[in-house]
């Protein structure tokens, strides 16, 4: 199973979350975004493309190593990439292990990140 995370502003739409998609490229099974970011244009993106939409804490993401790593991240959530820790955590859940498959990119417009990462057999 593929995760994406998801990382976004307020502001980030369907464009946002189509292009970091093409260029995470590959076709998640389900995607993964904090409580506190998940907006209207999310929800409906997801609902769109059928992908159920998990929702985690900060807490759930935080001290998870990632292959991307921004200074001003690790200081806010205690991780290197949201998105890459959001697509880990939730390819994680019940004790799978995981691997990124897809680091972290930026859509143009800067308004939506996204990882991907996949269960892996133990």
């Amino acid at each position: 199973m593929i995760w994406a995370g998801i990382g976004l502003r307020a502001d980030a739409d369907c464009v946002a979350f189509n292009d970091a998609l093409a260029q995470a490229g590959g076709r998640p099974d389900a995607l993964a975004c904090l409580v506190a970011k998940v907006s209207p244009a999310l929800t409906a993106w997801a609902g769109t493309k059928g992908l159920p939409l998990t929702r985690l804490e900060e807490q759930d993401i935080a001290g998870i190593a990632t292959p991307t790593t921004s200074p001003r991240i690790v200081a806010r959530f205690d991780t290197g990439s949201v998105a890459e820790a959001l697509a880990l955590a939730a390819a994680r859940n019940d004790g799978h292990p995981a691997r990124i498959i897809a680091p972290r990119v930026t859509s143009a417009c800067g308004r939506a990140t996204m990882a991907l990462a996949e269960r892996t057999t133990p």
